[in-house]
């Protein structure tokens, strides 16, 4: 049916993704349900015909073979005919169609405002506007502006401008620039080529220490989806079992060297020391003081009484 583009949009229903020019769009298809969040939107027809959508903003277009019809519940539309297509868009109460003069072009506006009154405004062409649910019927024509409240044709009056929504530029997308690559000169080689002389030394990457972390593991039993049954089944939650793997290091780490134990070889070529018996070993030993025992008494004796007492 065509393409819509657009900043913040929902398209629920038939449609596909297409890419054009090397950019993504979404092609809508007879029945899509278009919501448009904020901003505007912009739907292209195949057959040229440009739709601008202002939101918050929601409706649904249906067509087959020559008629193009637009079911709007919020917001606005703005619609631009050239060829002959049949375009009729309805709303809870009111039914509005576009009616070319002559071979002209028809550009319409419908819409609600900010209170819930409905806009109708015929740029370009009239509009018949039909309340369904009393059949009662009105021609707006060219240039005209009007608002109706409460669905109800008796209150029909003409409005300066409360519903607002331009018709949104089609983004022309650049075709890619092909790339023309051409040999380089000798002196672009010599200014690109390295310097071999230059101590380029190559740049070490020191790798942080891998740090051992815990693993945990979830082991959960299948989800089941049952289509016939109402409630689905839930799962049992003692089926669910945690793994956590660690690896465990000791608490004290102790680093020694084992020295060789003599072979039995050089131990037979030691010659063994001597044994010496105790008497011989007191008999050796110096006494503590150089001077007889007599000598040392005298001189006691001399410091008991001296000579002059």
């Amino acid at each position: 049916m065509g393409v819509i583009d657009g900043e913040a949009i929902a398209v629920n229903g038939p449609m596909s993704v297409e890419v054009v020019r090397g950019q993504a769009k979404t092609v809508l298809r007879s029945g899509s349900d278009v919501r448009v969040k904020s901003g505007a939107a912009r739907i292209d027809l195949v057959e040229g015909e440009q739709i601008s959508i202002c939101g918050p903003a929601h409706r649904s277009v249906l067509k087959s073979g020559g008629s193009l019809t637009i079911a709007l519940d919020t917001g606005t539309i703005h619609t631009h005919i050239e060829r002959e297509l049949a375009l009729t868009i309805y709303t809870p109460q009111i039914q509005a169609q576009a009616v070319a003069i002559g071979e002209a072009p028809r550009d319409v506006l419908v819409g609600f405002d900010t209170a819930g009154a409905m806009c109708i405004r015929a740029n370009r062409g009239a509009v018949r506007v039909e309340q369904q649910l009393t059949g009662q019927s009105v021609l707006i024509p060219q240039a005209g502006d009007v608002l109706l409240v409460n669905g109800q044709l008796d209150s029909l009056r003409t409005s300066a401008g409360h519903c607002g929504c331009d018709l949104q530029a089609a983004k022309a997308t650049p075709p890619p620039q092909p790339e023309v690559s051409r040999l380089a000169t000798a002196e672009e080689g010599l200014k690109k080529a390295p310097d071999v002389n230059a101590n380029t030394q190559p740049a070490t990457v020191e790798t942080p220490p891998a740090r051992e972390e815990p693993v945990y593991q979830v082991f959960m039993p299948p989800l089941i989806y049952d289509a016939n049954a109402k409630v689905q089944p839930e799962m049992d939650p003692k089926m669910i079992v945690l793994e956590r793997r660690v690896r465990v290091r000791p608490s004290s780490f102790s680093k020694a060297a084992l020295k060789a134990w003599p072979s039995l070889s050089s131990r037979r070529g030691r010659r063994p020391r001597p044994h010496r018996p105790p008497g011989r070993m007191l008999r050796s030993l110096k006494p503590l003081s150089p001077f007889p025992l007599s000598i040392v008494s005298a001189n006691f004796v001399r410091k008991l009484w001296p000579s002059g007492s």
